[in-house]
């Protein structure tokens, strides 16, 4: 009975932590406080030092959960990136995730050689360990604070990573691996590990991947089982990976973008369930890693690891920024903000609790000086992130609400989705004048009425739309039913002026004062947008220009014949007599 009782307490005491930790998100929210923090302060305070004070020291259990809860994340970060929207940007974001990681462990092992006068294997290995970023914490703050990022410094940080965890992890166990050798594994054996741990990572992660495509597919399951073979599948991935001497990790990010990259049957589902058990994994393993932690041992070492924290956001990340992307293009804003925005996160923790595992000196040295880089980078980083995009010009004006869709699996069906949208009032389908070719009208509800398309005519508001739609598409059509914001909302100046696609960018930026950002001025509107797309632009896509965005609103040929300009800043837009002039020679050039 004993048992019994224990195992009761167990299930009450981690229910109601993630509960706290749930409702906790709502402080993250309406202060802006970075949510990972929220979640490590939660298992701080049920920590030895803290009200509960729960003794916890369980790193075997801790790197269970760890990896367990890192797969999926690592997961669904491959799920969500669709290589599509990465054309021209995979060299500098794999330059920053690979060689800028070790540059970066490189320069913050330095500053712990000096700080606590550690061996060079021993600093390199704590360096290697605060490495990676977390950029999820980044985007929460964006969509809490009503932040959209520019499309390059936004697609860097988000395929960054992605990517450089992998490589933290590499560099971390391969360098545990020396330091528990004793230093005698030559160069030869590092690269040899090295080599076996990426390569066996990249085969099961492209064979399970496209084994689960397949398996998804194919298998006829009851409703609402597809999500859970897609979460069991990379999970397997991981640890099959694993055992045959690879990088799990490596293999469950792998996994994710084959499996995001191919058309698969119920795939709405999937994003939906992993992004509910994607934040599951992020609270617990921030709660047990948080339990973990004792505050009293963090301050008697908090000088040292405040130096390390300091150094790593104010010099090591910007150096190993700076010259990654310095032959890319980027200008200096660009480079400045992604240099700032380098929060350390979950994996950084996850890796300070191996050395103990390994059973390597100085162990309880790397966790509580990794664990007070993270505070310090939530705290530091993580409340001035959209202070520093607003002010380095990296924010484009967010001019659209979140739309509401439904999505219908059509049985045997994996490339067409039947989608669904409410037309509001302001809805921009209502301005435009055709849907893109691909997407193809069923049915129209109006007046509780169900119509075909054809008897329903234009579409109008209060109308409800279906559409059959590709699966790699189906998401685009959501520009077209968000509504726009309401004038005057947040700043926002609902004005829109329309471009001809021939028009030089030159033309534009002198006659409304806009910054080109390094972009050819003698190239035109259309060439503008066939080069930011890998497929066909469409009605309804949207570039940042300056202060502006350019909305596609006519094609000709697959050419954006005419566009929209708007603006979000009211002064910048040009006097009247101005745009008329202007609309005149357009129409003359168009002519």
């Amino acid at each position: 009975m004993h048992a019994i009782d224990t195992a009761n307490a167990i299930l009450l005491l981690g229910a109601a932590l993630i509960i706290a930790g749930i409702l906790s998100s709502l402080i993250a929210t309406r202060f802006g406080a970075p949510m990972l923090l929220v979640f490590l302060g939660v298992g701080m305070l049920a920590g030895e030092d803290g009200p509960l004070g729960l003794s916890f020291s369980d790193f075997g259990l801790s790197n269970l959960i760890g990896s367990l809860a890192l797969s999926v994340i690592l997961f669904d970060g491959g799920l969500r990136t669709r290589l599509a929207h990465f054309r021209g940007l995979f060299a500098p974001a794999m330059t920053l995730a690979t060689v800028g990681v070790v540059i970066t462990a490189a320069l913050t092992g330095i500053a712990a050689h000096f700080l606590l006068g550690l061996g060079p294997r021993q600093s390199f290995l704590l360096g290697a360990v605060v490495a990676s970023t977390d950029a999820a914490a980044v985007f929460f703050l964006m969509r809490t604070g009503g932040v959209q990022l520019r499309r390059r410094a936004g697609a860097i940080l988000e395929l960054e990573s992605g990517t450089n965890d992998p490589v933290a992890v590499f560099l971390t166990m391969t360098t545990i691996a020396i330091v528990a050798s004793g230093g005698t594994m030559g160069f030869g054996a590092v690269a040899a590990l090295l080599a076996e741990q990426a390569s066996i990572g990249l085969v099961a992660g492209i064979a399970g991947g496209f084994g689960l495509v397949a398996l998804l597919n194919r298998a006829k399951l009851p409703s609402g089982l597809h999500p859970l073979l897609a979460i069991a599948g990379a999970v397997l991935i991981f640890a099959l990976a694993a055992v045959a001497g690879g990088s799990g990790f490596f293999a469950a990010y792998v996994a994710g973008l084959v499996v995001g990259n191919r058309p698969v049957r119920a795939y709405a589902g999937i994003l939906s369930l992993n992004d509910a058990v994607t934040w599951l994994a992020q609270i617990v393993m921030f709660l047990v890693l948080g339990l973990l932690a004792t505050p009293h041992r963090l301050l008697e070492g908090a000088l040292p690891a405040l130096g390390i924290s300091l150094f790593l956001i104010g010099i090591a990340r910007p150096v190993a920024v700076w010259i990654c992307l310095q032959f890319f293009g980027f200008d200096w804003r660009e480079k400045a903000f992604i240099s700032w925005v380098g929060l350390r996160g979950a994996v950084s923790i996850f890796l300070a609790a191996v050395p103990t595992l390994a059973g390597l000196p100085n162990a309880p040295l790397y966790f509580d000086t990794a664990f007070f880089v993270v505070l310090v980078s939530l705290l530091l980083q993580g409340w001035t992130t959209k202070w520093f995009a607003e002010r380095l010009k990296q924010t484009v004006p967010r001019r659209t609400m979140p739309v509401q869709r439904i999505e219908i699996d059509l049985p045997g069906q994996t490339d067409i989705e039947l989608v669904g949208y409410p037309i509001l009032p302001d809805s921009r389908v209502l301005n435009i004048a055709s849907m893109p070719r691909w997407a193809r009208a069923t049915l129209i509800v109006r007046d509780k009425q169900i119509m075909e398309p054809s008897a329903a005519g234009k579409l109008e508001s209060g109308d409800y739309a279906y559409f059959l739609a590709p699966a790699m598409r189906a998401a685009r059509l959501d520009s077209l039913f968000a509504p726009l914001v309401e004038a005057g909302a947040a700043g926002v100046c609902d004005c829109e002026f329309e471009i001809h696609g021939t028009t030089p960018l030159a033309a534009l930026a002198e006659l409304y004062n806009l910054e080109l950002g390094g972009l050819d001025g003698d190239h035109t509107v259309a060439r503008l947008f066939a080069e930011r797309f890998d497929h066909t632009p469409e009605i309804g896509d949207r570039l940042p220009l300056g202060d502006a965005i350019l909305t596609v609103r006519a094609l000709e040929a697959d050419e954006v014949s005419e566009a929209a300009l708007g603006f979000n800043d009211p002064e910048a837009i040009a006097t009247t007599d101005r745009l008329k002039a202007f609309a005149g020679r357009m129409r003359n050039h168009k002519n």
